[in-house]
């Protein structure tokens, strides 16, 4: 795909997007959701977009749904409240839906990495989960990430919700009390410590692990899932 350095879009007519490249957090003015590194920005205005939201296709495909085609909306088409089917988050802006099935996709989650590498071991998109979430402890619906072993499995809509509250403890000021709540839910391993010195290691061990997971899967979710994308977003997720 050819990536332009200057833009129009048709949301936002007036100026030029160009390029950009962030590590702070936006809030893409097209899905609403989070963003972090290449994005398309009016330098005049208050306007950011995803770059997979300013290159959005006008139609798509999705192994998980072979028999869906999903159109573009730049808002969520009919009078029914909409929710993003892979992360569960609510649509309030770009969309991608099946007027077949009705199924609803944001753009970074409609084009998030089949295979995902942590440092340590590949973790692989799945439709359901594997075993209980991480974070959560439940098996309900929605995609997750899963390692091979079936060890480390992850809710988006959990990684997101970790994401969401450490960006508005850490960029919007709230208190410090908040912050540290926050650093021991990411992810909810670490007070399952036993007496045992063999398997606290082994839970340390395991917590870590999972905290690289949380961190590689938050940069995808973000819509840049690089090396050194996940680099800062670990200053962002408490290890």
């Amino acid at each position: 795909m050819k990536i332009e350095k200057e833009m129009f879009h048709p949301i936002h007519p007036w100026h030029k997007l160009k390029l950009n490249h962030t590590d702070t957090p936006f809030n893409c003015s097209g899905c609403h959701e989070a963003g972090i590194g290449f994005n398309y920005q009016c330098l005049q205005c208050d306007f950011t977009l995803h770059k997979l939201c300013a290159m959005a296709h006008p139609k798509i495909t999705h192994p998980f749904y072979p028999k869906c085609t999903f159109e573009f909306y730049s808002s969520p088409p009919g009078a029914c409240a909409r929710y993003c089917d892979a992360c569960r988050n609510d649509v309030s802006g770009f969309v991608y839906h099946c007027k077949r099935c009705g199924f609803d996709l944001h753009p970074c989650c409609a084009n998030l990495p089949q295979v995902l590498d942590d440092g340590e071991r590949n973790l692989y998109l799945s439709l359901k989960l594997s075993g209980p979430c991480h974070r959560c402890g439940g098996k309900g619906p929605g995609w997750s990430y899963k390692s091979k072993c079936r060890n480390y499995n992850l809710h988006l809509s959990c990684v997101k919700e970790l994401l969401v509250e450490s960006w508005q403890a850490m960029y919007l000021k709230v208190d410090k009390n908040k912050v540290i709540e926050v650093q021991t839910r990411i992810p909810s391993l670490k007070g399952t410590l036993l007496n045992n010195q063999r398997e606290r290691g082994k839970v340390e061990q395991g917590f870590q692990m999972a905290g690289r997971a949380v961190r590689c899967i938050v940069s995808a979710m973000l819509g840049d899932p690089t090396s050194m994308i996940a680099a800062v977003v670990g200053s962002l997720i408490p290890k």
